[in-house]
């Protein structure tokens, strides 16, 4: 039985050793969504000399300026602007487990380096920076640092050529806090300042946000914007996004039919 054990023992640890040499399944990615705010339309192109392979580049007609949102929740690990060369200003997200996504090419940026985002979260506006030659967005979703065949809205994205896609990023309701630094915010009928008051919401008060609309320009606690969300699902109701905190000046909610 000793001998046996002895001819046994170099095998198990050769097998152990083996084991631990075999690359374990990658860890399951994020629910990615398009970077691009609810219910929009782009044209994704991919092709075999792109570099790398696997990003997708994103265009429509007038984008330069167009918000650029988080295609999934993380924290920002770079913010970066490689001046006339590569992918000129650029953001990562790191989403945990291995998953980093990439968004090239901005003409601005707008969160910083350890920031937590979500889905929806405004990153930048489309541009033409680095060695791009037309405004579009350079996106990547990226594992260990090796780019992967881009999924989005549960689906990949079509290789090789190109496709329409519809973002499906925010299309649902969701939570915010009011924020009027102690005041009540004036809740109107419409999504502008024109439109009658039918109440009121106390500042820190928690609203749901059921869709949103574009209407009068407002400036508030999270800056300027045209965006208004409607607070009830029977009623008219609307107060600026400039007084909710999303996670975003972009659309992260439905449009109001």
């Amino acid at each position: 039985m000793k001998l046996l054990k002895k001819l046994i023992a170099p095998f198990i640890v050769t097998a152990v050793m083996l084991i631990g040499l075999i690359p374990s399944a990658a860890t399951a990615a994020p629910n990615f969504q398009m970077p691009f705010p609810c219910g929009q339309v782009w044209e994704g192109q991919t092709r075999t000399d792109h570099s790398p392979a696997n990003a997708v580049d994103f265009n429509r007609t007038d984008d330069l300026g167009d918000t650029v949102v988080a295609s999934a929740g993380g924290k920002v690990t770079v913010v970066r602007d490689l001046g006339d060369t590569s992918y000129g200003k650029y953001v990562v997200v790191d989403h945990g487990g291995g998953w980093t996504t990439y968004y090239a090419h901005l003409n601005t940026q707008s969160v910083s380096v350890g920031q937590t985002v979500t889905f929806g979260t405004k990153l930048g506006t489309v541009g033409s920076t680095g060695g791009s030659t037309g405004p579009h967005l350079h996106f990547e979703e990226r594992y260990n640092g090796v780019a992967q065949k881009v999924v989005m809205n549960g689906a990949q994205a079509l290789y090789w050529g190109s496709k329409s896609y519809t973002s499906k990023n925010g299309c649902s309701n969701i939570g915010g806090t009011v924020n009027t630094a102690g005041s009540a915010l004036t809740v109107r009928s419409g999504p502008g300042t024109s439109y009658a008051s039918v109440g009121s919401v106390a500042d820190g008060q928690s609203v749901t946000i059921y869709c949103q609309e574009r209407g009068t320009s407002v400036t508030g606690t999270y800056g300027t914007t045209t965006l208004w969300d409607k607070i009830s699902s029977t009623s008219n109701q609307y107060i600026s996004d400039a007084y909710v905190y999303t996670g975003s000046d972009g659309q992260v909610a439905p449009t109001c039919p």
